[in-house]
């Protein structure tokens, strides 16, 4: 009954240490990483970290309670030994885990993404990376949902990485005119409604005006339309969205007051007796 008294009170002696120094690591990389943040500097490591510091720290907690009892110890020993098919098993389970953890560790090296980036996976789902974890990655997409993913997937994923070095991007605008409409006229108020946006940027060399802020092109002979589309600069997802609604409904107003008319599909029925 002494023995199991002295375990138990070893054990919580233990556990408590791990747990107070996991706090403090914690809440140190939490300061280390509000400062990264302030400067504007890559934190995704320390995430990373932080995330994988409970996991590493209880484990070794673990073997330490385990290796210090030897009656533990005695038991430990003896399963591992007697029970090959349930650690071939164990074995095989664990495969995915430590792909993950492996995924994780490469991620965080080699950086195909950072905490922050802007991702656009192979299925068309969409968001920023919240989190890095030991097992998965966490992103949050533009409607505040979390897509969780596993290490091992997004490590093997095609993906679309809009931050990585430059945050500008081109938006491509669509506008569909009557055949009857006069071009220069529509392109020259798509030109101008896309260029005054405050979220369009001017990615021309400074000091020249050669070309155009906005580029517009003729793209389709389509079935009832001609497709134009305009080429729009801004700076990250959420700017670029902004830009290409407020543009949507204003080029709209304008070509209302134009005279310009965005067709509907017309359909020719023949009718035979």
């Amino acid at each position: 009954m002494g023995e199991i008294k002295v375990l138990i009170v070893n054990s919580l002696i233990v556990f408590g240490i791990a747990f107070v120094i996991n706090l403090i690591l914690r809440k140190s990389i939490n300061r280390l990483k509000r400062y990264n943040q302030s400067q504007g500097t890559d934190f995704t490591k320390l995430v990373f970290i932080r995330n994988s510091l409970g996991f590493v720290i209880f484990t070794i907690a673990t073997v330490i309670v385990v290796n210090t009892v030897p009656a533990l110890k005695t038991v430990g020993v003896s399963m591992l030994a007697g029970a090959g098919v349930l650690a071939a098993i164990l074995g095989f389970a664990s495969q995915a885990a430590f792909s993950n953890i492996i995924s994780g560790v490469f991620i965080v090296l080699f950086k195909p993404f950072r905490i922050g980036d802007a991702l656009e996976l192979k299925d068309g789902s969409k968001g920023i990376v919240s989190e890095i974890t030991f097992r998965h990655t966490v992103i949050k997409d533009y409607q505040n949902k979390r897509i969780i993913i596993p290490n091992s997937t997004m490590n093997n994923e095609t993906i679309v990485n809009c931050t990585i070095e430059d945050t500008t991007i081109k938006k491509h605008i669509y506008f569909s005119v009557a055949y009857s409409t006069n071009l220069d006229a529509a392109i020259a108020i798509v030109r101008d409604e896309v260029g005054k946006h405050p979220s369009c940027i001017d990615i021309r060399e400074p000091g020249t005006l050669e070309g155009h802020k906005v580029d517009v092109f003729v793209t389709e002979w389509a079935e009832s339309s001609i497709v134009l589309r305009a080429n729009a600069w801004a700076t990250g997802n959420d700017n670029a969205f902004e830009l290409s609604c407020d543009v949507l409904k204003s080029v709209k107003e304008r070509f209302d007051e134009a005279g310009i008319e965005i067709p509907y599909p017309y359909r020719n029925v023949v009718l035979k007796r």
